[in-house]
C-alpha cells in the first residue's frame, strides 16, 4: 500500500496520535549535526521534498497540540508512548528529521547516515507497527 509524503502543514494521524506511516522520525543533538544529516541525506539520494527539519520549539508545540488531541483509546498505544518521548526530548533541545522512506533500503540508507551523525533515537512508522532503528 502506498504511501503520501507528510509536510508541515499536513500531520498524518491516527486517533489524534502521530502516525507518519512511511516515515523516519529521528532526533538530532542539536541542529548543526542535524543540518550535517541533511546534506548526508540528500548526497544519498534523498529529494528536499523527503526530509522534514523541526527544531526542538517547533515539536515541542507540535507535541503539545496533538498531545491535546489525542483520543482516550490512543492513550494506551505505543504511538503516544512515542509522542511523550518526542516531547521530552525536544524540551531537552532535540532537533528533528522527518524522513520519507517506504522501501526497506531507503530505511537501511537512512539510518547508516543517522547514526553517522549521533543520532539520538530513530523510528520508522508502518501501517501496523513502529520499528525501532536508533
Amino acid at each position: 500500500m502506498a504511501t503520501k509524503r507528510m509536510t508541515k502543514a499536513d500531520h498524518p494521524r491516527s486517533m489524534g496520535g502521530f502516525k507518519p506511516v512511511g516515515h523516519i522520525v529521528a532526533a538530532m543533538p542539536d541542529d548543526e549535526r542535524a543540518a550535517q544529516a541533511v546534506r548526508a541525506l540528500r548526497e544519498s539520494g534523498c529529494g528536499p521534498q523527503d526530509i522534514l527539519e523541526y527544531t526542538a520549539a517547533e515539536e515541542d508545540d507540535e507535541m503539545d497540540r496533538m498531545l491535546a488531541q489525542t483520543s482516550e483509546f490512543a492513550g494506551f498505544g505505543y504511538e503516544v508512548t512515542l509522542m511523550r518521548r518526542f516531547q521530552r526530548l525536544s524540551k531537552e533541545g532535540a532537533s528533528w528529521l522527518i524522513i520519507y522512506a517506504p522501501g526497506d533500503d531507503q530505511v537501511a540508507r537512512v539510518a547508516d547516515v543517522l547514526r553517522r551523525f549521533d543520532c539520538t533515537m530513530a523510528v520508522k512508522y508502518h501501517w501496523l507497527a513502529i520499528e525501532e532503528l536508533i
